[in-house]
């Protein structure tokens, strides 16, 4: 079963128990799914949905940031409820050192150094660890690996 239909089925799932606010990140999820696939013409696979929960997840975190910073609390916790919900749609993460030594392997196999190849070195680590790995992680133990 793919994760869309993995989605969906938790969607119906959600409308049975009348869980509404997990039916409501559910929707917000299949909805933005659908707006890429319109967009784009395309049918999405497993990686790109993981992409979007991924996006999800980060727009909210960014939003929790703002509403504890504007002291809405109330705000706060919808949107960690939301994120709770979305991360159940996530890939196991590599732990911190799993992402060092990948981005170590990289560097190595592209021959780079030196910040002036951070773009090159962050291209091909989305590709390996896309959905894997938090790119805001990635991006330091880039930034480390290619200092030292």
């Amino acid at each position: 079963m793919s994760l869309k239909d993995q989605i969906t089925e938790d969607m119906k799932t959600a409308m049975r128990a009348r869980d509404s606010e997990r039916l409501g990140a559910i929707r917000l999820l299949l909805a933005a799914a659908k707006q890429k696939e319109v967009d784009e013409r395309v049918v999405l696979d497993d990686i790109a949905m993981v992409a979007i929960v991924d996006k999800l997840i980060k727009q909210r975190k960014d939003s929790i940031a703002a509403f504890t910073q504007a002291n809405r609390m109330d705000l706060a916790d919808k949107e960690a409820a939301e994120v709770k919900v979305l991360e159940v749609y996530l890939p196991q993460r590599l732990s911190a050192d799993e992402v060092s030594a990948a981005v170590q392997a990289i560097v190595v196999k592209l021959g780079a150094s030196g910040p002036t190849d951070m773009g090159k070195v962050m291209a091909a680590v989305k590709v390996e660890l896309a959905g894997k790995a938090d790119m805001g992680q990635v991006s330091k133990a880039v930034k480390a690996a290619l200092a030292g």
